[in-house]
């Protein structure tokens, strides 16, 4: 498995937000994860992120364990994330971006650096974009700008944090695309997502969160026909 969660658990003060939480991640797939708002999916990335350490429990990486590391540790062992707000350097040109997170994310040559930047902008649509200030874009851009900082980094493993949020149905629909392409490169990927179609038009499996537990895992048609999932997620009554 590349990345192996063990029970995982992070409280703050008396309030637990992930309890006991357990899953792995095989290299090449796409895990996706579900769950209502305030059930610790973010607080699950930063643990394996490294953005919050973990109180109980151990990451995995590739055969490592890794929740002692930093961040940027684990950023250059092969992690990269987008987070759910994007936050580029906004004075920055969306090429300058590129250069700067392969530069101090892969740990890339100037040169080499250059060459990464350039072929990520062709492959996520941002090249007619590569000279403008990462401020302006709009917010589909800055969502392929977001993407493309963390690919920049050449991770193994990719951590998605809404990224197709606040899109319209055309414009998830586009990064949808970019991502099928991404994982046919071999990329694997967990991705965060309330947009329950493109997630189920992607991942091979689905991790449904509630209250800092896990509730199902699974295939995501058989997920989606779980009980407890209808009721909890779509407020259904099975």
């Amino acid at each position: 498995m590349l990345l192996e969660v063990d029970n995982v658990s992070k409280s703050y003060g008396s309030f637990r937000v992930t309890r006991d939480v357990s899953f792995s991640v095989g290299e090449g797939q796409t895990l996706g994860i579900l769950g209502p708002n305030g059930a610790g999916k973010t607080t699950l990335f930063n643990l394996i992120s490294g953005d919050v350490r973990v109180d109980a429990g151990r990451v995995r990486f590739a055969g490592r364990d890794v929740s002692a590391l930093r961040p940027h540790q684990r950023c250059r062992s092969g992690i990269g994330r987008s987070y759910q707000v994007p936050h580029p350097f906004g004075n920055m040109s969306v090429f300058e971006n590129l250069v700067t997170a392969a530069c101090f994310g892969a740990q890339a040559s100037e040169s080499d650096a250059w060459d990464i930047a350039a072929d990520i902008l062709a492959k996520t649509g941002l090249l007619p974009h590569a000279n403008k200030p990462a401020g302006s874009l709009t917010l589909l851009n800055r969502k392929r700008l977001e993407l493309a900082r963390a690919l920049a980094t050449k991770p193994r493993l990719l951590l998605l944090d809404e990224i197709a949020g606040g899109l319209t149905e055309h414009e998830a629909s586009e990064l949808v695309d970019e991502l099928r392409r991404i994982k046919a490169e071999g990329v694997t990927m967990i991705w965060i997502e309330h947009v329950v179609h493109a997630l189920m038009s992607i991942a091979d499996r689905l991790l449904v969160i509630n209250f800092g537990e896990k509730l199902a895992e699974g295939e995501p048609e058989s997920v989606m026909n779980n009980p407890d999932v209808r009721r909890v997620y779509m407020g259904l009554e099975a």
